[in-house]
């Protein structure tokens, strides 16, 4: 509450959760009642959480009918309340997760999962180090066709990706410095921004930090801040994984390291070539890939993204210094050693990501597996096994995955398989445009 005495500018705050899909369920309150959910939390139903990507009851569901469709408990979060920079009026924003009225975690909150996760390693001593690069594109889409909008510097539009170019940052310097302003007073560690490969794309990294549910809150508050800014300056930004048939698609990449109790990097072993820790990390990845590709690929328009040669990863390997690779091992010096897991895409919902990633790392620590030997050269030239390339391949595997019942639980897993064959069912129906429209501002 003391950071709303700060600002007594704010009348309104919102308070939201994220659903299975990653979208941001909530409530708009007066802000002189927040004391109350700030003290009390407020309620949802638990089913709010288990919605398809239309906000859809999902049919059928456990949560729905044949319980009665009851509440859950929402309480804060450790963050507190943050400024909605991206709101014409001052808003604040309380971010919330799900317990059961008893005080239990409810396992059906994806911030639940990657406490969950969190917890594993704080048993066995240890803590990850997490970062995100996020990729994302500015889309003028106010016509039946997507665009790169109009430089707000210019009036001109791009026509074509320019890597690493200054000439393209500058031209939405407005908007990118609005961005990087927002994001100092959510205290969001954005660091570098870069131009991708696609025309009006960009990628933006957020430091690394030794608590990953404030990483995977700091990705999830991103995402909703570069939609938001966006619509400020008359465009959309979009984490959609391919908006563009003939573009690279967005990627949300991931770079961790492992603290031992004392501090130290479990990683680091003075050379280049890491640990057996890190190969045992490796390795839980590595075997985890196929039944956790739901999670870094939830969408239908996800498996656009995953072709061969067009920078996304398609077959199951790791590789030193090698961005071809499913799990790259950057160059570095030695005390930052670390793991970048190159799957996943911008769509995702950043906690059941991180929790994935994190949980098989853990597996694969914890039972000492072995990683195969890394590969050189492209690796869509070698003869490695694939990743499921269909949207219902996934989900089959998500479900039957043991991996991933060692990480998730149950709960979750069922609901999230019954959301997403909802939404592989009613998704046939839908033109390519329709599609494009539901998942542009969405995910």
């Amino acid at each position: 509450m003391d950071w709303l005495k700060e600002h007594p500018e704010v009348k309104t705050i919102r308070v939201a959760a994220a659903d299975l899909n990653g979208v941001a369920r909530g409530k708009r309150i007066p802000a002189r009642y927040a004391h109350k959910v700030s003290e009390e939390g407020t309620k949802f139903p638990y089913s709010v959480l288990n919605l398809d990507i239309w906000g859809e009851d999902v049919e059928d569901s456990p949560l729905v009918f044949e319980i009665g469709d009851p509440d859950g408990l929402l309480l804060p979060t450790e963050r507190g309340f943050l400024p909605m920079p991206w709101l014409d009026a001052p808003t604040a924003l309380l971010p919330l997760w799900m317990f059961h009225p008893d005080g239990r975690p409810y396992e059906g909150d994806p911030r639940q999962a990657l406490a969950r996760v969190v917890d594993g390693y704080r048993q066995a001593g240890l803590t990850p180090v997490v970062a995100t690069e996020l990729e994302f594109f500015l889309i003028d889409d106010s016509g039946r066709q997507l665009r790169v909008p109009p430089s707000p510097r210019s009036g001109k539009r791009r026509t074509g990706g320019e890597v690493l170019s200054l000439r393209a940052l500058d031209a939405f310097d407005q908007f990118f410095t609005a961005l990087y302003d927002a994001c100092e007073a959510m205290d969001i560690p954005a660091d570098t921004a870069i131009s991708e490969a696609g025309p009006g794309q960009f990628e933006i990294n957020l430091m690394h930090q030794a608590d990953p549910l404030k990483a995977a809150d700091d990705t999830w508050f991103f995402k909703m801040l570069v939609k938001g800014i966006a619509r400020q300056y008359g465009f959309a930004g979009s984490f959609m994984a391919k908006p563009y048939e003939t573009f690279s698609g967005n990627g949300m990449h991931m770079h961790f390291s492992i603290l031992d109790r004392a501090g130290r990097n479990i990683f680091d072993n003075g050379g280049e070539e890491g640990t057996a820790e890190l190969r045992h990390a490796v390795a839980g990845c590595l075997r985890a890939m196929p039944g956790s590709m739901l999670l870094f690929a939830p969408h239908e328009n996800s498996y656009d993204r995953l072709v061969p040669n067009a920078h996304a990863p398609t077959g199951i390997g790791w590789a030193y210094e090698n961005r071809t690779a499913a799990i790259r091992i950057p160059s570095s010096g030695p005390k930052a050693r670390r793991i970048e897991h190159r799957v996943a895409g911008g769509d995702v919902n950043p906690y059941l990501t991180v929790a994935a990633i994190l949980g098989a790392a853990l597996n694969g620590l914890l039972d000492k597996m072995e990683a195969p030997e890394p590969f050189k050269g492209n690796a869509y030239d070698q003869h490695l096994d694939q990743l499921p390339g269909t949207w219902g391949a996934a989900i089959d595997a998500f479900h039957e995955c043991a991996e991933m019942r060692r990480i998730f639980p149950g709960h979750l897993i069922d609901n999230f398989v019954m959301t997403k064959r909802q939404e592989l069912h009613y998704m046939a129906e839908l033109s390519d445009e329709e599609t494009v429209e539901l998942y542009l501002d969405t995910v």
